[in-house]
C-alpha cells in the first residue's frame, strides 16, 4: 500500500477522532504564547500513537518522522488564537471569553496532527517533520524562535497550508512566487505648540498636518513603488484631540505597510522616511516615525510548489487550482527564508451560505477541509519518498 493509500485508510477509520481533536482544540483557544494547554493536548495525542515529540520553551512542539540521518522535510501548523469573541454558535463554541479560533489555525493544527498519527507505523524513505508553532499572530510572529531553537536543522524543504474560507472545500490553491505580503507597521507622532482654532497661523495645526499624512502619503508612495510590486500604505487609526475649539499638541496616525516584493520590503523605509518629511515640512510640525518591521512575503519555491500541486492531483485531478495574491501576513515567510517551500490555500467554504472571512468571530470551516489537508500532506510524503 502507498503512503497515499495508507493515509487515505488512515482518515477514512479514524475521522471521527480526528475531527474529535479539531473540536476541542476550537473549543479551547489559548492566545499567541499561552498554548499550554494546546501543546500538552498535542503532545497526549502524539504518544498516544507512540511518537516522542520534543517541546520548545515555553510553547509548542515538533515530532520526527522516518529516518533518523539524511535531510527532512517539513510540515508547519500554527497553533494559537485571536482576541476575538466567536458568534458562530457552534455546539463546540469558544469557552473562552474574547478568545477564538478565527484563523483556522485549529484545522492547521489538526492537519498536522493528524498527519503525524497517520505516518506513526509507516516504514518511510524519507524523514518528516512536524511542526507545531505558537505565536503567529504576532507582529514579527513565533518562527523566528522556532528557527532559533533547531527546527530547521536538516529541514530540506518545509510546507504548510492556511485554510481559505472563499475557497470551495476540495479545492487546493496554489501559487508560484509571493502567495502573501510583507506586513509592517506605521505609527507617526506629529507634535506642535498648540492653540486655538480662532488662531490657527499662531500655531502649527497638528490636525491638519495629519490630516495631510493619511491623505498625501499613500498617493506620493505609490509614485515612488514600482505599482506591480502589489505595495500599499493605508491608515487605520488616527487619534488627536480633546476639544472642536483647541488646536492639539499631538497627534498620531497608525496604519499597515504592505508589498508582496522582497526587495521593496528591504529597501522602502527610507523612502517612507523622507516623504513624511516632505509632507509634514510646509505645516511646521514636528515628528517621530516609528517603522516596525513585520513579516517579508511567503514567496513559495518553484519546485516545491510544482511538487505540493501534483501531490493534490494525485489525490483529486479536479483539486488544484491557482491561488491569489494575498496583501495579508503570515510568518511562514520566515521559514521560506532558510529553506525552499510551499505554502498552499485549504478551501473550507461548504459551498452553501456566507463565505465567511478570516478574522472575524463568525467564520464557519467545512469540516470536511481537514481529510483534504491530510491526503494532500500525505501524497506529498509519499512525492518525496519516490524522489531519488
Amino acid at each position: 500500500m502507498s503512503i497515499t493509500d495508507h493515509v487515505r485508510a488512515f482518515m477514512h477509520t479514524h475521522r471521527d477522532e480526528v475531527i474529535g481533536w479539531r473540536r476541542h482544540i476550537h473549543a479551547h483557544p489559548e492566545l499567541s504564547g499561552q498554548e499550554f494547554r494546546t501543546t500538552e493536548f498535542i503532545a497526549e495525542v502524539l504518544r498516544s500513537y507512540g511518537l516522542e515529540p520534543v517541546l520548545f520553551p515555553g510553547t509548542g512542539l515538533m515530532v520526527d518522522l522516518g529516518p533518523d540521518g539524511g535531510e527532512r522535510i517539513a510540515f508547519r501548523a500554527d497553533i494559537d488564537a485571536l482576541p476575538l469573541t466567536e458568534t458562530t454558535g457552534l455546539e463546540f463554541t469558544s469557552t473562552e471569553p474574547g478568545v477564538a479560533h478565527a484563523c483556522g489555525h485549529d484545522v492547521h493544527t489538526t492537519v498536522a496532527l493528524a498527519l503525524a498519527c497517520a505516518l506513526s507505523d509507516v516504514e518511510l524513505a524519507v524523514g518528516v517533520r512536524i511542526i507545531f508553532q505558537p505565536a503567529e499572530e504576532t507582529i514579527v510572529g513565533g518562527a523566528t524562535d522556532v528557527i532559533s531553537w533547531g527546527a530547521l536543522k536538516g529541514v530540506r524543504a518545509i510546507f504548510a497550508i492556511h485554510v481559505e474560507p472563499k475557497l470551495r472545500v476540495g479545492r487546493v490553491g496554489v501559487r508560484t512566487g509571493a502567495i502573501t505580503s510583507a506586513t509592517d507597521i506605521l505609527e507617526i507622532s506629529v507634535h506642535g505648540p498648540g492653540g486655538h482654532t480662532s488662531r490657527p497661523h499662531l500655531s502649527s495645526d497638528v490636525v491638519y498636518a495629519l490630516g495631510s499624512l493619511v491623505t498625501q502619503l499613500p498617493g506620493l508612495l505609490s509614485r515612488r513603488v514600482d505599482p506591480r510590486t502589489g505595495t500599499v500604505l493605508v491608515f487605520g487609526q488616527i487619534e488627536s484631540g480633546y476639544a472642536p475649539n483647541a488646536i492639539p499638541e499631538s497627534g498620531v496616525a497608525r496604519g499597515t505597510l504592505r508589498t508582496a516584493d522582497i526587495t521593496t520590503w528591504r529597501t522602502i523605509e527610507p523612502v517612507i522616511r523622507e516623504l513624511t518629511e516632505h509632507v509634514l515640512a510646509p505645516t511646521g510640525c514636528s515628528h517621530t516615525l516609528t517603522h516596525t518591521r513585520g513579516v517579508p512575503p511567503v514567496l513559495n519555491d518553484e519546485v516545491a510548489t510544482a511538487m505540493l500541486a501534483a501531490a493534490g492531483t494525485r489525490v483529486d485531478p479536479q483539486s488544484v487550482v491557482q491561488a491569489p495574491q494575498s496583501s495579508g501576513g503570515e510568518d511562514f515567510s520566515w521559514y521560506l527564508e532558510q529553506v525552499p517551500g510551499c505554502m498552499a490555500r485549504l478551501g473550507c467554504w461548504s459551498g452553501e451560505g456566507d463565505r465567511h472571512d478570516l478574522h472575524q468571530g463568525d467564520l464557519l470551516v467545512d469540516e470536511r477541509a481537514i481529510t483534504v489537508g491530510v491526503n494532500l500532506f500525505g501524497s506529498l510524503v509519499d512525492e518525496y519518498c519516490q524522489k531519488p
